[in-house]
């Protein structure tokens, strides 16, 4: 048998504190658990909106590259594509929200100066680079906030089951043991008053 569980005024104020220490467990998990799933709902709308920012501007880069080829010849293209310089300005730092570390992925911005001739092309490719560029700087953000909403969720699923522990098995039984020992303890004072009185009473007779 567990020595804590025995009913002694100092395993009864443990109980107590135990009891006192749980219940303010579970209101700080219950608010972590609010304050996550806000910020997880605020990077969810703003997932939506950059993924139809992306769509409409993909869209738009998709066509203009397309009357590219066509004017200028896919073969052209091609070759033009192979100038421009693989992207390794992306850094990835972090930042915590209730000690959740959260990605934060910065680039420098894409230079404006085309790796083409101007006399040899056409504006419409100026057009299709100009909306590609606006498409990588959109996909580096949204891979961001994915990100960002993934750890968020993991996140939330271990604190609410922290909270659910703390609520349904931690802090009913403290609530039990401090019952149990509190009724045995009175028990025993109630006990040692009775004995008391039979011995005054068999004293003063």
């Amino acid at each position: 048998m567990d020595p804590n569980t025995f009913p002694t005024k100092g395993n009864l104020i443990q109980a107590k504190n135990s009891l006192a220490l749980s219940r303010q467990g579970f209101e700080l998990m219950d608010k972590k658990r609010n304050i996550l799933i806000r910020e997880l709902m605020e990077l969810i709308d703003q997932a939506k909106d950059i993924q139809s920012q992306i769509d409409v501007t993909f869209r738009t880069a998709y066509e203009a590259l397309q009357k590219a080829n066509m004017i200028l010849g896919i073969n052209f293209i091609q070759q033009i594509s192979f100038t421009v310089p693989v992207e390794n300005s992306i850094r990835v730092k972090t930042r915590s929200v209730m000690g959740t570390e959260i990605p934060l992925v910065e680039a420098e911005p894409s230079s404006n100066v085309p790796t083409y001739a101007y006399y040899s092309t056409k504006a419409v490719l100026d057009e299709a680079k100009e909306d590609f560029e606006k498409v990588k700087e959109l996909t580096i953000r949204l891979s961001m906030i994915e990100n960002a909403a993934y750890r968020l969720a993991v996140s939330i699923k271990k604190t609410q089951k922290r909270a659910n522990a703390l609520k349904n098995i931690t802090i009913p039984k403290y609530e039990q043991l401090t019952k149990d020992i509190g009724d045995a303890l009175e028990e025993r004072e109630r006990e040692e008053f009775t004995r008391l009185k039979v011995i005054k009473r068999m004293k003063s007779s």
